[in-house]
Parts: C-alpha cells; structure tokens; sequence
C-alpha cells in the first residue's frame, strides 16, 4: 500500500515538474534571448545560454524607442482602468448584493449575459461609438470602454453578498447613508476581492494591445505593447532581440504587482467561490 502511494506521489511530482517547466520555460527562454545578439538567436540550431552576453537590445529599447512616454501612456492607462473597476465594480456589487431596487435581477441578468458576449463582438461597435465621440487617439477613448467590466462586478457581488446584513442594520440604524456604509464598512472588508480584481485589471490592461494599436494613432498616446510591435518590425526583417528585450520590461511591473499582492489575490479567489 505504501509503495503505491510512493510510486503515485513521483508520478504526480513527474507532471508537476513537466508543469512547470511548460510554463516557467518560456519567459526563461525570453529573459536569456534578450541578452544574446541578433544573430545568435537566429543561429539553428538554437542556443539555450547566451554565449556572449549582451545589453545591446535594453539599450536600443532606451535609446530608439521614446520608452519614458510610453511607459507612462500604459501606466496611466492600466492605473485608471484599475481604479475605475475598483470604484464602479464595488458599487455595483455592492447594489446588486444588499440593496432591493426594481430591476435588480433583470440588471444581474444583463451582467451575466455580457460575460457570455466575446470581446471581439463589441470591438467593432465600441469603436464607432468611440469615433462619433470624438474621443479616437485620446487617453479617454483609451480608457473609458473599460471602467468598468461585467466580470469585475460579479467578483465584487459574490464577495458582498457573503458579508453580514447585520454591520449595514447598525450603520443604518447610527443613521448613515447608503454611501457611508459603503465606504466605511463594505470598503475595508472587501480587500481580497479588490485586490484580486485589481490584479486582474491591471494586467488586461497592461497587456491590452489591439485597443491601442487601434485607437491610439499618434505616438503621443501608444503604450508599451504597441511601441514594442510597431518598432522592432521592420519591413522585412523582424528583430527579435529588441521584442525579447521589450517584452522583459514589460513583463516586470506585472510581476511585481502580482508578488506584492499574492496573497490578497488567493484569499479573494478562494472567498469568492471562483475555483
């Protein structure tokens, strides 16, 4: 008995490992290529460690690109659409989860309904509403087709919704507004939740690449993602280096955001009953 179990324990550690490695593998092989020149990673067969390790490609990041603006145009993207969804999502899962109002389960419906609806169905429409507006190349037309999102607000549902009626009875009966209560007792309650959606909304955001490559027409207003894919393709020639190089970049705040957050982000999760 003991042996089986020992033997389906190393089985399990075998595709754990094949797992891992499936996933780590990639960015691994993205962080070593950026450091190796153009013509080693065209080389086939290809090498694993650079053989001369190189900062060509960050500095021709730096140097050719206007990196400083572009990287502001996405953190200011990603920092507004994340705090938007952090607001409106919550307000909205908080009505939808606590208040009685006619309506409420045709609005709940209408929000699972648009979960069901793939993005590149509204793509087209989203943007002719952008143009008559006005808003085409503008952080606006940037921004506010994804203040708020259907999955953001029921996340944020969910969580309220296993909150005790009897914290908002109290603050009701001491007298505070719908608003109050909100902000100073559904708010402080609800950190898992929001830092699950914010770490789902910033990197959407952060990655997002076809809405700007779209809407943003001048370089004044293109992020990372779309800089990085419009210079380093050429005509005809791809270089790769510089794309490992930008992708490096633009990988680490994601990271960063995600490690300071880990743990907010597995509690938000696990309470939310999204397994």
């Amino acid at each position: 008995m003991n042996d089986n179990r020992t033997r389906g324990r190393w089985w399990l550690y075998a595709v754990l490992t094949v797992g891992l490695v499936a996933v780590v593998g990639p960015f691994v092989w993205m962080l070593l290529g950026s450091f190796k020149g153009e013509g080693e990673l065209r080389r086939v067969p290809p090498t694993w460690w650079p053989e001369t390790a190189t900062l060509d490609n960050y500095t021709q990041l730096f140097s050719k690109l206007s990196f400083p603006r572009f990287f502001v145009n996405s953190v200011l993207v990603a920092a507004v659409v994340t705090l938007g969804n952090l607001v409106f999502c919550s307000m909205l899962g908080y009505a939808l989860a606590k208040l009685e109002f006619r309506g409420k389960k045709a609005v709940f419906a209408l929000v699972m309904g648009t979960l069901m609806v793939p993005g590149m169905v509204t793509f087209v429409p989203l943007f002719i509403l952008v143009a008559n507006l006005g808003l085409v190349d503008s952080y606006p037309g940037l921004i506010l087709p994804f203040l708020v999102a259907p999955f953001g607000v029921f996340l944020m549902r969910q969580f309220i919704l296993d909150l005790p009626d009897d914290l908002l009875d109290a603050g009701r009966v001491d007298g505070a507004s719908e608003l109050r209560i909100f902000r100073q007792i559904i708010l402080p309650l609800c950190g898992p939740a929001l830092a699950t959606l914010g770490i789902l909304t910033f990197l959407g955001s952060w990655n997002n690449f076809l809405w700007p490559l779209v809407v943003a027409q001048s370089e004044d207003h293109y992020t990372l993602p779309v800089a990085l894919a419009l210079y380093s393709t050429g005509q005809n020639n791809t270089q790769y280096g510089l794309l490992l190089a930008g992708a490096t970049v633009i990988v680490v705040p994601v990271l960063v955001v995600f490690l300071a957050f880990q743990r907010r982000f597995i509690e938000g999760i696990a309470s939310t009953g999204i397994k």
